[in-house]
């Protein structure tokens, strides 16, 4: 084939898509087509405004002269862009998606196995050995006490803002009145042609409760079927802060200050530490913890101000509660069900039999377990946004955005739309003012 004589080349190509960032860095998002990055070849961005459009979409400068080629390109993309997508909401018929695909995984694994050929086996790191990570046990108690003034916060603040529930199916919509669209799956929604029945709702309803095992030894072994309901369960994210570092006296757990002994592939015992001075009890619970309010003890906010202030530092707290799990996460493993919403905290899932999701019958109620995501620890339950005429028609649905249900609580109370959720919140999208108006939108 001959080859192209364009004057106008183009930006080389890209490098092999096999060679991929490392596991960790994929952690807290699920697997997406890699994007294209940001490339510049321009010291400047001054001659963008007169560029011309190439093939392909690419800006190039403009040329001196009609007979003298351009020989620089710039390739322009937004991190940021105007409008995303909504999240996806899978079937439950169908499994959750691996964060990397199976494919992926054994690629690594064999590289791993091959790099590690004929040379002595390294001992394995915190907190597989049995220690902790002590860089993350200040983050641990920072994601435990987020978590407690978050819910705080929002007990106070929906007392102000009102947040309404379908007594049917647990769809929320933040506003005085319920959205208007006919979205309802839940009983007798055929008799109401899919309206929802809308009422008072709780935190719960917000901020999901996500539950898991408490385990005494993370190392040890399984929970089986038969002691489901002798192990206490407490909140997936406390369990993670235990595990991380933080102590409570309520849930014991077992701390090795000396690494486990593997004399096996999935058997080990503990080293001897009678050599070691006895800890101070006094030490382990001497970190401060906030303690979550009981409802009557709730005060709704006097003022405007105050309000704006309470939803600022609501919303300070949930970015401090997901970016502390998920450096969290990177280090400590935690398992998901493909196909139920079970938690499990731990390098392996548990062996109870309750999965009731589709098709449970040919797996005898097991749970199918995998690497969990953020979003699985912390689902954020994203609402419709209220535009600033503050009525949604069901005719003009395509227009609106959606946002975190907490974020659109901390919005109407008075606190700045953040920048990383203004593209699926359509800021920038004009709403027509009329059904006629939006026929006419190309």
């Amino acid at each position: 084939m001959r080859p192209s004589s364009s004057p106008y080349p183009l930006l080389p190509p890209p490098t092999c898509s096999s060679r991929l960032p490392p596991l960790r860095s994929f952690v807290g998002l699920r697997w997406s087509a890699p994007r294209v990055q940001v490339r510049e070849q321009l010291n400047s961005v001054a001659g963008i405004g007169s560029g011309t459009r190439g093939c392909n979409g690419r800006f190039r400068a403009p040329a001196s002269s009609a007979s003298q080629p351009c020989h620089r390109a710039i390739v322009i993309r937004n991190d940021n862009s105007q409008n995303a997508d909504f999240p996806r909401n899978y079937s439950k018929r169908e499994k959750k998606p691996f964060p990397i695909p199976v494919v992926e995984l054994r690629r690594r694994a064999r590289q791993r196995m091959k790099q590690a050929e004929g040379k002595p086996k390294r001992s394995l790191p915190p907190p597989k050995n049995g220690l902790l990570v002590h860089r993350l046990i200040p983050e641990a108690y920072r994601v435990y006490n987020a978590r407690i003034l978050l819910i705080n916060n929002l007990k106070r603040l929906m007392k102000v803002v009102p947040v309404k529930g379908c007594k049917y199916c647990s769809e929320i919509h933040v506003g005085y009145d319920g959205h208007p669209f006919r979205t309802c799956r839940g009983m007798s929604s055929d008799k109401r042609r899919g309206e929802h029945d809308w009422g008072s709702t709780l935190v719960d309803a917000v901020f999901l409760p996500v539950e898991a095992y408490h385990l005494e030894d993370r190392l040890g072994p399984r929970i089986p079927h038969d002691q489901r309901f002798a192990v206490p369960r407490i909140p997936a994210l406390v369990e993670l802060c235990i595990q991380a570092g933080v102590d409570l006296p309520e849930y014991p757990t077992k701390r090795r200050r000396k690494p486990i002994i593997k004399i096996g592939r999935t058997e080990f015992v503990d080293a001897n530490e009678d050599d070691l001075p006895d800890p101070d009890p006094d030490e382990r619970f001497s970190q401060p913890l906030l303690e979550e309010l009981p409802d009557d003890e709730i005060i709704a906010p006097s003022s405007p101000e105050e309000t704006t202030a309470l939803a600022e530092e609501t919303l300070e707290a949930w970015e401090t509660l997901r970016k502390g799990a998920l450096r969290l996460l990177k280090s400590y493993a935690v398992r998901v069900c493909g196909y139920c919403p079970e938690v499990h905290i731990g390098s392996s899932g548990h062996k109870a039999r309750n999965c009731g999701a589709f098709k449970h019958q040919q797996r005898n109620g097991q749970h199918g377990w995998q690497a969990a995501v953020l979003d699985d620890l912390i689902p954020p339950r994203y609402v419709w946004h209220m535009p600033e005429s503050g009525e949604l028609q069901k005719e003009l649905k395509s227009f609106y955005g959606q946002a975190p249900a907490i974020v659109e609580i901390c919005i109407q109370g008075g606190a700045e739309v953040p920048e990383k959720y203004k593209a699926t919140m359509r800021l920038d999208v004009g709403i027509p003012s009329s059904l006629r108006e939006a026929e006419m939108v190309v």
